[in-house]
C-alpha cells in the first residue's frame, strides 16, 4: 500500500498516520467495468464484477453462471452467462467503440432496458443501469484496486469480514489498509454521511483486532450536555445530584476492547480536553474522584463533519484531532456505491428473518437501484424490512413513500450517461441528438461500414456522410 507514515507522538504511545487521499488512492487509473448486480427473481444469486479494460466485446446469454474470455480474430471477447430463465440464449452484446460503448440487442425476445428505457441499441455511459431479462447490470468506469481480478464473484472476494466486501476500487484499497491496521493500536477515524455503515465497519474492526474486551458504542451527539463527562469517565457516589452509586463509565466499560465514539465532532470543548488526557495518559479520572484509573482501549471515532474545518474554526482541539487521526477512511454515500448494491442487498436481507424467499418484480428492483438514497444504507434496510412483511412478489406500489416519490430539488437525479465527443460541435436539438446516438450505435456495430449503416436506415450512403459531418462524427475512428 502506498502511503506516508508519520509519527504523531513520541515514546511508547506512537500513533501512525497513513495518507491515502479521500478513501485511498488505487494503483491504476479508472477503467470500464460491468457489474452483475442482482436477479429480481433470485436475490440470493451472487453479484460479480468484470473488468473491461482489455475487452472489445461482451456477449450475454442465459446459462450456468460463467465468464469466459476468448479472442475471435482481433476481437477480445468476454462471454457472460447468467442463470436467468427470462434471458435469451443470445441476449445481445456490448461493443467498445471509438466514442464509448454501445449495447446492441437485435435478436433477443424482449430486448434490453437501459436506464428504464426499452431499446434494441443504445450508447451506454458511466452509471448506466442495464436490464437483460430479469437481471440487472451496472456499467461503470472507476479506479481499480491493485492486483484486482478480471472476473470477481461475490463469494470469491477475499476479505476477513463481510463488512469489508466491495466492488468499488478505492474503497477496497481503504478496507485492505483497515484490515492491516486492525491488530495495531492505531486510532481510526471513519468519515461519512449518516447511514453509510460507520458503526458496522467499526464492529468489524473490533472483531478483527482480536482484543478480548467489549465493543462500546457512544453517540456523542446524544449524550446529555451536563452529564457527558460522567457518562464517559464514570463517577463516584454523591459526585452530583442523582449519583446514587459508583459507575465505571463508558470508557472503562471498553477496557481491553474498542471504544467507538460516533459523531465525535459534537463533543463540547471541555469534554474534548478531558478526553485528550485519556489518550495521552491512558487513564481516566471519574467525576467526584481525584485518583486516575488506568485504561486500555482501542479508539475508533466517526463523524459526518469536517474535523479539519472545525479545527480551523476553533470548534475542535487541534491536539485532540492529531491524537485521534491515526488513520482516516471515508465511506461514500450509497448513491456512489451502486456497484455494491447487490452485495449490500444480500447482506441486509441475510439479517432479516423471513427474507430468504423475497422476490422483487423487475420494476420494483429498478426503483431500488435508481433511487438516490439520501439516507443511505440505513434507509435501504428500513425499506427492505417493510417489504419482507408483505406477501407475494414485491411491486413498486409496495415500497415506502420515500422510495416511490420523485427526487426533491435538493436530491441528485440518477446520472445520465453522456457519450464523449471526438471534437467540439455546435449545439443540437433533441432530434439531432437522437440521430447522432443512432448513427454512433450503428457505426460501432458495423465497424464503420457506411454502406451497411445506410441499408439499415434506408438511405443513401452520401446522406450518412453528410449527417456525420454535421453531427461531428469522425467515421475513421469506427473502422478497424
Amino acid at each position: 500500500m502506498h502511503g506516508r507514515l508519520q509519527d504523531l507522538a513520541s515514546g511508547d504511545d506512537t500513533i501512525t498516520s497513513i495518507s491515502l487521499g479521500r478513501t485511498g488512492e488505487p494503483d491504476t487509473a479508472a477503467q470500464p467495468c460491468l457489474v452483475v448486480l442482482a436477479i429480481s427473481d433470485d436475490l440470493n444469486a451472487p453479484s460479480s464484477r468484470h473488468l473491461l479494460g482489455g475487452i472489445d466485446e461482451v456477449r450475454f446469454g442465459r446459462g450456468p453462471r460463467s465468464a469466459t474470455r476468448v479472442t475471435a480474430g482481433a476481437t477480445r471477447v468476454l462471454e457472460l452467462r447468467i442463470p436467468d430463465p427470462w434471458m435469451s440464449s443470445d441476449h445481445g452484446r456490448l461493443l467498445r467503440g471509438p466514442v464509448g460503448w454501445v449495447l446492441d440487442d437485435p435478436r433477443s425476445k424482449n430486448g434490453a432496458v437501459v436506464n428504464a428505457q426499452v431499446t434494441r441499441q443504445t450508447i451506454v455511459g458511466d452509471g448506466a443501469l442495464i436490464e437483460l431479462g430479469h437481471s440487472f447490470l451496472l456499467f461503470c468506469e472507476q479506479p481499480i484496486e491493485h492486483g484486482a481480478t478480471d472476473d470477481l464473484v461475490d463469494g470469491e472476494i477475499d476479505v476477513p469480514a463481510p463488512a469489508l466486501k466491495t466492488f468499488v476500487g478505492p474503497l477496497a484499497t481503504g478496507f485492505a489498509a483497515l484490515d492491516r491496521l486492525a491488530r495495531t493500536p492505531v486510532s481510526i477515524v471513519l468519515l461519512g454521511e449518516t447511514g453509510t455503515g460507520k458503526e458496522v465497519l467499526a464492529r468489524a474492526l473490533h472483531a478483527l483486532s482480536g482484543r478480548p474486551g467489549a465493543f462500546i458504542a457512544v453517540n456523542c451527539g446524544a449524550l446529555p450536555a451536563a452529564l457527558i463527562e460522567a457518562e464517559l469517565f464514570g463517577h463516584r457516589r454523591g459526585a452530583f445530584t442523582g449519583a446514587v452509586g459508583d459507575r465505571v463509565g463508558l470508557i472503562r466499560s471498553a477496557e481491553g476492547g474498542t471504544l467507538f465514539l460516533d459523531e465525535i465532532g459534537e463533543l463540547p470543548p471541555a469534554s474534548q480536553a478531558a478526553f485528550l488526557r485519556v489518550l495521552q495518559e491512558r487513564e481516566v479520572v471519574p467525576v467526584g474522584d481525584d485518583r486516575p484509573v488506568k485504561v486500555d482501549v482501542r479508539l475508533c471515532a466517526a463523524t459526518h463533519r469536517d474535523l479539519a474545518e472545525l479545527v480551523e474554526r476553533g470548534a475542535f482541539r487541534e491536539d485532540l484531532f492529531g491524537r485521534i487521526s491515526g488513520f482516516t477512511l471515508g465511506l461514500p454515500p450509497l448513491a456512489q456505491r451502486r456497484a455494491d448494491f447487490g452485495l449490500l442487498l444480500r447482506a441486509l436481507l441475510a439479517g432479516i428473518p423471513g427474507a430468504s424467499a423475497i422476490r422483487f418484480a423487475p420494476p420494483a428492483l429498478r426503483a431500488l437501484l435508481a433511487h438516490a438514497w439520501p439516507l443511505n444504507i440505513r434507509a435501504l434496510e428500513k425499506t427492505l424490512l417493510t417489504a419482507v412483511t408483505l406477501e407475494g412478489v414485491i411491486q413498486p406500489s409496495h415500497l415506502v413513500e420515500l422510495m416511490r416519490r420523485p427526487p426533491a430539488p435538493d436530491e441528485p437525479e440518477a446520472p445520465t450517461p453522456v457519450s464523449p465527443s471526438p471534437r467540439p460541435i455546435a449545439a443540437r436539438d433533441a432530434n439531432d441528438e437522437a440521430l447522432r446516438e443512432r448513427l454512433i450505435g450503428l457505426l460501432t456495430v458495423h465497424r464503420g461500414n457506411v454502406v451497411a449503416v445506410s441499408r439499415v436506415i434506408g438511405t443513401r450512403r452520401t446522406q450518412i456522410y453528410r449527417w456525420a459531418r454535421r453531427l461531428g462524427i469522425e467515421l475513421d475512428g469506427f473502422r478497424k
